[in-house]
């Protein structure tokens, strides 16, 4: 009870010292978003009317992200602030209940994928809808209506950049498509660390198996790792990957027993910083298809 007192505390301190800051003499609009694939999507339908900034680090892992002060901060001094939702930011709720600006959720009218197996989220929505294009075009209609509302005057601007950003998407989808059509029917299963891959595996006719449903404190553990080897060994998979912003050693041992390689990194929940493999969610999408092509049909 005392640590959540001087919780709320701090974050209503933080919301007075938010107040005249420098966002406000900048003269537009504040938006934060979860994550930096939430934030890019965002850039590239708000253009310059609009400041984006994502409370997450490129490289952070999501799901168990713990806001720092200068967080709170940023949230108290924001217009408009994005989330996945799904269940993806188990932090987002405590975080946003004492900042005043507006939250939307950019999975609404999804249909969601639920998650099958044993564990405790079996059943529950997995959250990574963004990795199909034709949900993350939903997210996007998404950030133009919450821009109009937010910046009437900008609306023209929002559904060109909105329009224009749905096409580039669509033609990526339509790359990552032919790129994975290569992959043999004999080959097309998906093995990953997380469970994050349900919605691309949908859109191109992938199996997907993986270690844990979703990342938590406990990762890789025996049971994961021997469901896993089975998968692996019965479908005789070429090659197994992990994401980026987690540790890749139980998956290595997946390899290490069964034969298969260890196909390369995978990218998901975070961009990489303007000099990394994936600094937008366009090269996000095409990094992951070169490297799932490469690693089941070498």
């Amino acid at each position: 009870m005392r640590t959540r007192t001087l919780w709320v505390l701090t974050v209503a301190a933080l919301v007075l010292a938010g107040c005249g800051g420098e966002d406000d003499d900048a003269g537009k609009p504040t938006v934060l978003t979860t994550f930096t694939v939430l934030a890019d999507m965002v850039r590239n339908v708000a253009g310059d009317r609009v400041e984006v900034a994502s409370i997450t680090k490129p490289g952070a892992e999501i799901h168990g992200y713990e806001p720092t002060p200068s967080d709170l901060k940023r949230a108290a001094g924001a217009d408009l602030i994005f989330e996945n939702g799904l269940g993806l930011e188990r932090w987002f709720e405590q975080f946003v209940e004492r900042a005043a600006a507006e939250r939307v959720t950019l999975s609404d009218g999804v249909e969601p994928i639920p998650i099958a197996g044993g564990s405790e989220y079996a059943g529950k929505p997995n959250p990574h809808a963004w990795m199909s294009v034709g949900t993350a075009l939903t997210y996007v209609e998404n950030v133009r209506a919450a821009l109009t509302k937010l910046d009437p005057a900008g609306a023209d601007t929002f559904a060109r950049n909105a329009d224009r950003y749905a096409a580039r998407l669509s033609a990526v989808r339509d790359a990552v498509k032919q790129e994975l059509a290569g992959v043999p029917a004999s080959r097309r299963a998906l093995v990953t660390c997380e469970g994050a891959f349900s919605y691309m595996a949908r859109d191109f006719g992938l199996e997907e198996g993986y270690l844990w449903p979703v990342n938590a404190e406990q990762e890789g553990t025996p049971r994961q790792i021997a469901a896993t080897i089975a998968f692996v060994r019965e479908r005789q998979v070429p090659a197994v990957f992990c994401e980026s912003t987690v540790s890749d050693k139980a998956q290595r041992q997946v390899a290490a027993e069964t034969g298969a390689r260890f196909g390369g990194v995978l990218y998901v929940d975070s961009l990489s910083t303007p000099s990394g493999p994936v600094p937008t969610y366009e090269e996000l999408l095409r990094r992951d298809a070169e490297t799932i092509v490469a690693g089941l049909t070498r």
